[in-house]
């Protein structure tokens, strides 16, 4: 028998745990930072109200119509768009590929801050202890198999044991040690800045790399394009409401991406660092910012646990996409599936882990190393791919009245289905195809030049 959520709480916070990630304790401050401050979070809240939430609803939808895994939630409407599913599947390979190597960053920095290694003001000699990582290639691949080792075993429980049961301790544990970091950062002398910053839109800066930047933001934190939603959307009982679900899930991926912001950028601001540091920010500046603190190190300590937390419960969702098909559609164990996947995806990570370092002149297609590949070839094609597809799916091949209809069954009247229905035929596909176009040559010219 197919495993179920054992509560709507439940899924809506392994859902949120699956969207909230280092795309937004790691990517959305430094995003921040790079481009434009307030004009950059203004475009990512109107793409997340105008694309965001409408394709989450598409995919939750056709998930819980199904009541398969991304393949076979494609392949049992139309076979000929089960290609989705399996874009779906790779992709979600590759991504816990490099996010895995990330997430062995975060357990060492963990570890460090704990010994107090990073209890220091200095960046040069935080950037050095950056470097050292970078170019140790033992404790790089050994992390990243601890990171993954934890990932494994929690999956291995399965959804109610394993993944809702991992999701109700970490997610409220992440909000709370979030909020607290926020605090302090705001109470700091000089704050002001940061917050002006971080909320007061700069239109002069606005521009289609801004753009690009936002939307891009919005797929990656979102897991939108990749499979999740339509694989957790399929555990999901008839009876749950999955029109007030598929709203929740972006308010509250939103609200700790926005809380992430306000717990780095005005202590940035506030003890006089550079906020377009860029993915470096939360290495290398922020451990700096906490060691200007009082109680720093307690600080650094929390926010490291935290990072953990977010990350993890990204990386469960993302191996649970490949074991879904394995599972459902090969009829093949979980356990030996899901250890068996686990392993390709850690030798897929290795060299993405030394590609900061010893491998980073390394490259497969073109000049782009190995993490910088797997990153743009999911976060600015995959997924943005995927997105398309599940969008004109929707609308199109399984039609937007069936997936109302699939909306309805629970006993709720869905107000807003002629604006949605709109918006999922016309308007989102439009706007991803644009995207598309810029996202291609972008990604092949990155691979020439």
């Amino acid at each position: 028998m197919r495993d179920k959520w054992s509560s709507k709480v439940g899924f809506i916070l392994a859902a949120a745990g699956s969207a909230v990630g280092l795309g937004n304790i790691w990517k959305f401050p430094y995003s921040v930072g790079t481009n434009g401050g307030g004009v950059f979070v203004a475009l990512y809240i109107l793409f997340l109200i105008t694309i965001g939430c409408p394709l989450m609803l598409a995919a939750i939808t056709l998930g819980r119509k199904t009541q398969k895994s991304v393949f076979g939630a494609y392949k049992s409407i139309d076979h000929r768009w089960s290609f989705v599913g399996a874009l779906g599947v790779v992709c979600g390979f590759f991504i816990l590929a490099f996010y895995s190597t990330v997430g062995g960053w975060v357990l060492y920095y963990f570890k460090s801050a704990i010994t107090g290694k990073l209890n220091t003001t200095d960046p040069n000699i935080l950037g050095d202890i950056f470097a050292q990582l970078m170019n140790s290639p033992k404790e790089l691949i050994f992390y990243q198999c601890i990171f993954l080792i934890v990932t494994i075993v929690i999956v291995l429980k399965g959804i109610s044991n394993g993944i809702e049961k991992a999701s109700k301790i970490m997610m409220p544990a992440l909000f709370v040690m979030l909020i607290i970091i926020a605090i302090r950062s705001i109470t700091l002398k000089g704050s002001l800045e940061g917050i002006r910053f971080l909320f007061t839109p700069d239109f002069s800066k606005l521009n289609m790399d801004v753009a690009m930047n936002a939307l891009g933001q919005m797929f990656f934190s979102l897991s939108i394009g990749m499979g999740v939603m339509v694989t957790y959307g399929s555990y999901l009982d008839k009876k749950v409401n999955i029109l007030d679900t598929a709203l929740m899930i972006p308010v509250i991926d939103t609200a700790v991406a926005l809380i992430a912001g306000l717990a780095t950028i005005p202590a940035v601001f506030a003890l006089g660092f550079e906020v377009g540091e860029g993915p470096k920010l939360m290495f290398v500046t922020l451990p700096a910012v906490f060691a200007s603190m009082p109680m720093g190190t307690l600080f650094c300590i929390v926010f490291f646990l935290l990072v953990i937390f977010a990350a993890l419960t990204s990386s469960i969702s993302m191996l649970e996409v490949a074991i879904s098909y394995f599972v459902d559609e090969k009829k093949k164990d979980r356990v030996k599936s899901t250890l068996l996947i686990g392993l390709v995806i850690f030798l897929l990570g290795i060299p993405a882990s030394l590609s900061m370092g010893p491998w980073e002149n390394v490259s497969f297609i073109g000049k782009l190393n190995f993490f910088d590949l797997y990153d743009k070839l999911t976060s600015n094609i995959l997924l943005t791919t995927g997105a398309f597809f599940l969008c004109v799916f929707v609308g199109w091949v399984l039609k937007t009245e069936e997936a109302i209809k699939e909306i309805e069954s629970s006993n709720v009247t869905f107000t807003l289905a002629p604006v949605w229905s709109f918006l999922i035929k016309y308007i989102v596909p439009i706007a991803i195809f644009i995207i598309l176009i810029s996202a291609y040559k972008d990604f092949i010219l990155s691979l020439l030049l």
